[in-house]
């Protein structure tokens, strides 16, 4: 007589048991819908992004981080022991890189949302509310237009032609505040945050053809003005 032993009985673990514990259906929705909103997301952020310096990486990072986010949501739901083990895990990371802009945050929070709430089977709610979200961002950030704050920098040789630059600014923005002025031998630089008229920059060309003038710049930045 033959004992029949398999590779189950071998290990004696319950590795195996857990192989279904998730259907195979389920995970492909999850991640592909977590995938289709992740693309969504990265779209709103590439469009709604008002800073000077965009990272394409962060994009993929959103799109990453809501599947990641499912797939864990979908192991933690199969099993209980897992989601304690997992909670201790995870207690031990850190997120250290420094976000630039306060908004990278809420899409952070909007990538993880919605895997959470994909891989709770709450597919409508993930749906709707990643469109909705999505509206709204992009109707704000489609109102800022010529409101867009600049920092203007320009060079001038001594007072006489920094009261010409500022005669001229004061007729050709909508407001203007000096951040800061740098004496020079032999030269003035002087740093505006500047509000325009209208989307016409040409007064620029203008500024920088007084006599005087060496250098003229104008930045976009985020309005966080650091001197």
């Amino acid at each position: 007589m033959y004992m029949t032993i398999t590779f189950q009985d071998i290990f004696k673990s319950s590795f195996l048991e857990n192989i279904n514990a998730v259907p195979l259906m389920d995970m492909l929705i999850t991640l592909l819908l977590s995938f289709v909103l992740g693309i969504f997301i990265f779209f709103i952020y590439k469009k709604t992004y008002s800073g000077v310096m965009y990272s394409a990486s962060f994009g993929i990072t959103l799109i990453a981080l809501s599947m990641i986010t499912a797939l864990l949501i979908l192991a933690v739901t199969s099993n209980v022991v897992l989601s304690l083990g997992m909670v201790g895990a995870l207690s031990i990371v850190r997120f250290r890189t420094a976000i630039k802009e306060p908004s990278d945050i809420a899409f952070l929070f909007w990538s993880i949302a919605v895997g959470i709430v994909l891989a709770a089977g709450l597919i409508p709610l993930a749906l709707f509310g990643s469109f909705f979200i999505g509206i709204i961002m992009l109707i704000f950030a489609n109102t800022k237009t010529h409101e867009q704050p600049y920092i203007l920098v320009v060079h001038c040789i001594d007072e006489d032609v920094e009261k010409e630059i500022l005669s001229h600014i004061n007729g050709s923005v909508k407001r203007f505040s000096l951040k800061s002025k740098t004496i020079m031998p032999e030269q003035i630089e002087l740093n505006y945050e500047i509000r325009l008229k209208s989307a016409d920059s040409s007064f620029i060309n203008e500024l920088a053809a007084i006599k005087g003038v060496n250098h003229t710049v104008m930045v976009s930045y985020n309005g966080d003005y650091m001197s």
